[in-house]
This record gives C-alpha cells, sequence and structure tokens, in this order.
C-alpha cells in the first residue's frame, strides 16, 4: 500500500468537517472515478474516504459540471440510507467550500466492486435482484416522501452531466436520430416522481456482506426514476461484449433486474415506468458508443458497429417492453 501526502484542498476539507486536526495525514488516491478526486485518508480512528468533485470531468470530451453537485450527493446518501439502511457508506461530513464529503471507508476485501465481477464473468442473477430491489425501495421512499424535491434543485447540473453528453451529443453524432433523442431528453425532464441516483452502474455498486452499497449520487435528481433502471439494465447488455463467455449470465441478471424493479414500483402503475425506462435504454445504448462517455473496454469498431444497429432499429421503432430490447439485443449476438 502507497501512502502519499492528501492535497492541502483536502486537508482543509478535512479540518472544516472536524474530522483532522491541526497536523496533517497520510493516504493514497483512489482510481476509477472521472469526476472527483477521491482518497483514503488514514486517520488515528482508521481510515475513511473523502472525495471532492472537479469542475472539468477527466474525459476526451470537453465535460464541466458544477462542483455543487457534491452538496447533493450527501443529501442523496442520507435520504438513500433513510430509505434503506446500509444502501450507501456512513456519511462523515460535507464541505460546500471544497466541495468535498467524508465518508466510511469500505475494504474491498469484504466489499468488492461489482463490475470487476462481472468483468471477471461473475454474473449473479441474485445479487442483480438485490440492486433492483435496493433501487427502487430508495424510489418508492422518496416518492411518497413530499420534502424531498425542494432538496434537489438540480435540474440544470443534471442537464450537464447526464442529459447532454449522453443523449444531446449522441443526437450531435446520429442527425438522423436526433429528434427521437431530443423527444427522449423532453421525456425525462417531464416525469419528475421520485429521487434518482444518476449513475447506477457496476461501477458504483459493492457488493457488500449485507447487500448492494451505492457510490457516486453526483446527478442526484428529482426526477425521473425510469433512468435509473435503463442506465443499470445498459451496462448489463454492454458487458455481453466485455466478457462474451458470460453472456447468459448477464442476460439472466438483466431478467432478474427487471423482475424485481417492476414489483416494486408503486408510485404509478409499473408498465409507465417500464415503458418510459425501454424508451430510454436504446439512446443510453448507444451513447456508451457515440456519446461523450464511451464506455472504455468497447474499443472494436465491429462491436460499436453492432450496438448502432441494435439501438437504432430501437429508437425508430420504440418497445415498450424490456424484454423487447433483450430479444433485439440477443438475436445481435447471437453468431
Amino acid at each position: 500500500m502507497n501512502t502519499e501526502t492528501p492535497p492541502p484542498e483536502i486537508l482543509a476539507a478535512l479540518r472544516r468537517m472536524h474530522l483532522l486536526d491541526a497536523g496533517s495525514a497520510s493516504g493514497e488516491r483512489l482510481t476509477g472515478g472521472v469526476s472527483s478526486d477521491i482518497w483514503r485518508i488514514d486517520l488515528p480512528t482508521g481510515p475513511i474516504c473523502i472525495k471532492r468533485a472537479l469542475a472539468k470531468l477527466r474525459v476526451a470530451a470537453d465535460w464541466r459540471a458544477p462542483v455543487e453537485r457534491n452538496v447533493y450527493e450527501a443529501r442523496w446518501m442520507q435520504r438513500a440510507t433513510a430509505a434503506v439502511p446500509g444502501a450507501t457508506p456512513a456519511l462523515l461530513g460535507q464541505d460546500e467550500v471544497a466541495g468535498a464529503l467524508a465518508m466510511q471507508f469500505l475494504p474491498a476485501d469484504d466489499h468488492p466492486l461489482w463490475k470487476a465481477q462481472l468483468r471477471d464473468g461473475h454474473a449473479d442473477p441474485a445479487f442483480a435482484g438485490r440492486v433492483a430491489d435496493t433501487l427502487v425501495r430508495i424510489h418508492a421512499a422518496t416518492a411518497a416522501d413530499p420534502s424531498v424535491p425542494a432538496a434537489f434543485p438540480t435540474d440544470a447540473i443534471f442537464y450537464d452531466i447526464r442529459l447532454e453528453p449522453y443523449l444531446v451529443a449522441t443526437a450531435r453524432a446520429h442527425p438522423a436520430l436526433a429528434p427521437r433523442l431530443h423527444a427522449l431528453v423532453a421525456t425525462t425532464q417531464a416525469n419528475k416522481r421520485a429521487l434518482v441516483h444518476g449513475d447506477v452502474s457496476p461501477k458504483n455498486i459493492l457488493r457488500g456482506p449485507a447487500g448492494p452499497v451505492f457510490l457516486d449520487a453526483e446527478c442526484a435528481w428529482w426526477g425521473d426514476p425510469a433512468f435509473d433502471l435503463a442506465f443499470c439494465l445498459n451496462h448489463l447488455l454492454l458487458k455481453c461484449l466485455w466478457t462474451p463467455a458470460a453472456t447468459d449470465g448477464f442476460l439472466a441478471c438483466f431478467d432478474a433486474m427487471v423482475a424485481a424493479y417492476t414489483d416494486g414500483v408503486t408510485w404509478e402503475a409499473p408498465a409507465d415506468t417500464e415503458r418510459r425506462a425501454a424508451h430510454l435504454l436504446p439512446g443510453l445504448f448507444l451513447a456508451r458508443v457515440d456519446g461523450k462517455s464511451p464506455a472504455e473496454y468497447i474499443t472494436n469498431e465491429a462491436d460499436k458497429d453492432r450496438v448502432r444497429r441494435v439501438a437504432t432499429a430501437l429508437l425508430s421503432t420504440p418497445p415498450d417492453r424490456l424484454d423487447a430490447i433483450r430479444q433485439a439485443w440477443t438475436q445481435e449476438l447471437r453468431p
């Protein structure tokens, strides 16, 4: 384990949060994020994690976002934990000056990253179902709480770091599909029903001993919960290109997630949420090859063209059921 002295702004934030005295501390810069500086800090009481939002994300495109999103991430953690205890690391403090928050450090030995397990071909439908169950319980609890909307005035942030880089940027790359992609933006913005995480990706979910633990809610938004469902399902489909031998397992995870999530929808008819997720998913699918945040493991042009073919067909004739998307992708993957 390599340790170093964290940047002065990280140490200053820890002092303002009363987590560090006037002295210094050592730690390790953690990898995996493009939107924040993330550190493990070793305090006398044990390790903690601190993350500081970046104004410019670490991607090839010019992708910027306001650092105050860190405030809303902390608020999402509080709301999610209230709905499902243990659904996030314990929040230890938040510092608006630096745009930083501190939280419980969860070691990889007993909290492995779900993305790493999927990469290695370990596709567990039961765990995918637990992810969906936790997510829909958070959505249902916040949908029923009238105090939530005012605490998340983040329409502009969500547009800047989700709708624009994914759907609007993809519309620029595919002018023929632009009307459909812009319509998806409008529909997503119009359906404000629950507290959305905004980045429900396997890279942001730990497989803890008591269940899934969600990280990185920087896109937290009072909006359409169908976005969270579609965003995560998108990753399960794309993983078939990363680890082809586990394709059947990834598709079983897709099915388990759809079933568990739709069983828990309480704020409207489950078919309505599913329809919006099914319409949105092909746009997000295409965005991972032609938007501002392409999936790093899809580098083969033939694989990119497979995504484009399926997404274009589904955007042109939108299905109302998520199973139709699974079937279209399964057919594309057949030799």
